[in-house]
């Protein structure tokens, strides 16, 4: 699929913002009306009121005065209550978006495993909701204010044409000064944030071995990186910042001057001086709020750019016909496969075929492509050639959430999830009591959940919890056949298990194949292939023999007797 075709989520989700970006334009064009309100009071009390020396209109005025601010003051805020309900839109509707974009991404690539998505998530959603983005709101304004500082004088005008070229010049080599090392000090702080993560996901290996001054003194220079790029960054920006802060100061104050200067001539009133010096003050504010707060806006623009990129490279999987439920046969069709981050198939001219209801053993040495070949089996990762079959048909012509609960998998790699027992059996789905007993005892690990103090009720974590490697792996395995699925997929699942651990397994396999359920076992102990109707000898991706049994048990002793013998 050409992603240049496609019309990014974000895009839409901003597009569908369309309606509060207006009304908080409305809202600014009455804001940017009423900031009239202090220069034209400067005028009237030094043009009316000290001349006329009347307390009575100057009573009104000020009255006046505080009324219009009252007004500005809530129009502000609720401009700014505009602007944080679309950013909580915004996250509201693609949160989820990219939270599922997140996971096909590690899924496809998966050195990309991470959540930073959802922290750009974040940063787009906080600059919508601060200060930064009434500058976009107000500039617009500036050529109103400067047409009214030509009305009080020509000089006045050109005077603040100059100020603003100049102020725009700041902004511009603000931009040009800032953009690069903002940008790599936040991909630094990616790459350090992430390392973190893995070294904290580790720290029992860390802490056991001793790796920890190792791990953080590599951790420490990746912070030290960041460090350095954002200083550079912050520095630069802080040069701006102060420059068009000065600056405009300074341009308030010579404003005033310039105003003095046409008073003595009796060019101009006082009170056009010093309403003159507000009204740029206000012209030029946004230029200086932008400049102050650049940033915030490159960080921001480089969160969207990187979750636009998501959104794009994970383009949202269309729903597809429903198919009837699978019932196990499982096919590979000239298999060629690479595992994602890899530039070398690990899977050659795959050619097998799996009736329903059979188990079939996986050997071969390492490396030869056994977990590749399940994961594949399972569509979990692309292919460069060929087709996987289920039932016939493509098995990416499902869609996922509906043949998911028909699919049992258990990797190598253990994953539990933050929750109860109960919940990481049930898949996180409606806990059905039945079914997740029924799961549990069919595993073999009902009794070892019910001498748990919580049972079914005991938390667990990722990674954590009171449970053994073996425990987490019969838990693991319970979750894989909830729901009676048709197709399981087992890597290595006796690898933590015990011997009354591998009793338990071997009685489960008996178990499913009196239930006509497929399975697909990927192992290096002989023990769990005693009782598979099919064998399948794999080495350097290819499939060196596939067949009964007993037809490749013999095979491999024959070629075994030969090299001997040679």
């Amino acid at each position: 699929m050409n992603t240049e075709s496609l019309a990014s989520d974000l895009k839409d989700a901003l597009r569908t913002s369309r309606k509060g970006f207006i009304a908080a334009g409305v809202f600014s064009l009455f804001i940017n009306i009423l900031m009239l309100t202090a220069p034209i009071y400067m005028l009237q009390v030094y043009d009316r009121v000290v001349a006329a020396r009347s307390f009575d209109t100057l009573f009104y005025l000020t009255l006046i005065m505080v009324g219009m601010f009252t007004v500005i003051g809530l129009l502000e805020w609720v401009r700014s209550r505009v602007l944080v309900r679309i950013g909580n839109q915004l996250d509201h509707s693609l949160s989820p978006r990219v939270y599922s974009a997140m996971f096909e991404q590690g899924v496809n690539n998966p050195s990309k495993r991470n959540a930073q998505a959802l922290s750009d998530l974040t940063s787009l959603r906080q600059f919508m909701t601060g200060n930064g983005l009434f500058a976009f709101f107000d500039a617009p304004w500036m050529p109103i204010y400067i047409g009214l500082l030509f009305v009080f004088h020509p000089a006045f005008g050109w005077f603040s044409v100059g100020a603003g070229v100049i102020l725009l010049l700041v902004a511009i080599l603000n931009e040009k000064g800032t953009r690069k090392p903002i940008t790599e000090a936040s991909t630094e702080n990616i790459i350090a944030q992430n390392l973190a993560n893995s070294n904290i996901n580790n720290t029992e290996v860390l802490h056991a071995m001793g790796m920890l001054p190792n791990i953080l003194r590599r951790w420490h220079q990746k912070h030290q990186d960041f460090l350095e790029k954002q200083t550079i960054a912050s520095d630069k920006a802080g040069v701006y910042s102060n420059l068009s802060k000065i600056l405009r100061m300074m341009f308030q104050s010579l404003i005033l001057g310039l105003g003095a200067f046409y008073v003595i001539q009796n060019e101009m009133s006082p009170g056009m001086m010093i309403a003159g010096s507000i009204l740029m003050g206000r012209a030029l504010a946004p230029l200086d709020l932008l400049i102050g707060t650049w940033s915030g806006f490159n960080n921001a623009r480089s969160a969207y750019g990187r979750l636009n990129q998501l959104l794009l490279n994970n383009p949202q999987n269309q729903r597809k016909m429903s198919l009837p439920e699978p019932k196990g046969t499982l096919s590979l069709e000239n298999v060629h496969a690479i595992p994602p981050g890899s530039k070398t198939l690990a899977l050659k001219a795959i050619n097998i075929s799996i009736p329903a209801g059979s188990h079939v053993g996986v050997v071969g040495p390492s490396a030869a492509g056994k977990s590749t070949l399940a994961r594949v089996a399972l569509g979990l990762w692309p292919i460069a050639n060929g087709v996987v079959r289920l039932d016939g048909a493509d098995i990416n012509h499902y869609n996922r959430d509906e043949l998911g609960p028909h699919i049992g998998y258990l990797p190598q790699d253990i994953e539990l999830f933050e929750g109860t027992i109960s919940e990481n059996i049930a898949r996180f789905g409606h806990v059905d009591s039945l079914k997740v007993v029924g799961a549990a005892q069919k595993a073999g690990v009902h009794e070892l959940i019910l001498a748990l103090p919580d049972g079914y009720d005991t938390r667990i974590g990722s990674t954590t919890g009171a449970l053994s490697g073996g425990q987490r792996q019969r838990i693991g395995l319970a979750r894989a056949l909830y729901g009676n699925p048709k197709f399981i997929v087992l890597d290595e699942p006796n690898s933590n298990l015990d011997d009354h651990g591998e009793m338990a397994l071997a009685n489960t396999m008996q178990l499913l194949k009196a239930e006509g359920t497929t399975v697909l076992v990927v192992s290096h102990r002989p023990s769990i292939l005693r009782n598979i109707d099919l064998l399948l000898v794999l080495k350097e991706g290819a499939v060196q023999m596939f067949g009964s049994k007993e037809d490749v048990m013999q095979a491999l002793a024959q070629q075994k007797q030969q090299q001997q013998a040679s």
